[in-house]
């Protein structure tokens, strides 16, 4: 499951590149918008800068802007940033790699086969995504096939 982080962050990068190449958006203004507290918002935009996905600018005219396209940030990219891993257990982690307590040697585990292969199709699409594509909100998204219940 995404943390309020990493979703507070999302929300407020996609933000940004609605705004983008329209100059520096207001910190009030993107708390407002987003519904994200504002303390909150300081420490993970200043994250954000820090990592160069957005830069600031102080005074009257100031406010936050991404440092890059829309189209260079990657949804896959954000949430490895904010979570550090896209795996849903942390034995099917590439960065965060542990093995799972109180569970069977890794090379015996059918649920971690499992986690491997969704970790890996779920990196696909959330690479394949950037802030610059439109996203319904509604599947099916483009390139995902419906799941079947």
């Amino acid at each position: 499951m995404l943390s309020q982080k990493t979703r507070y962050t999302i929300r407020a990068l996609q933000h940004l590149a609605d705004t983008f190449g329209q100059g520096p958006v207001r910190l009030d203004a993107i708390a407002e918008a987003q519904n994200i507290p504002r303390k909150f918002l300081t420490v993970i935009l200043s994250e954000m800068a820090r990592e160069g996905i957005v830069v600031s600018q102080r005074g009257r005219e100031g406010g936050y802007e991404l440092a890059l396209s829309p189209v260079d940030i990657r949804y896959g990219d954000i949430i490895r940033l904010t979570r550090g891993s896209l795996a849903l257990v942390p034995c099917a982690s590439r960065n965060a790699h542990e093995t799972c307590a109180n569970c069977l040697p890794e090379a015996e585990c059918r649920l971690r086969g499992l986690m491997l292969q969704l970790r890996d199709e779920m990196a696909a699409m959330l690479d394949r995504v950037t802030l610059a594509d439109p996203i319904p909100l509604e599947p099916p998204f483009e390139g995902v096939e419906p799941a079947t219940a």
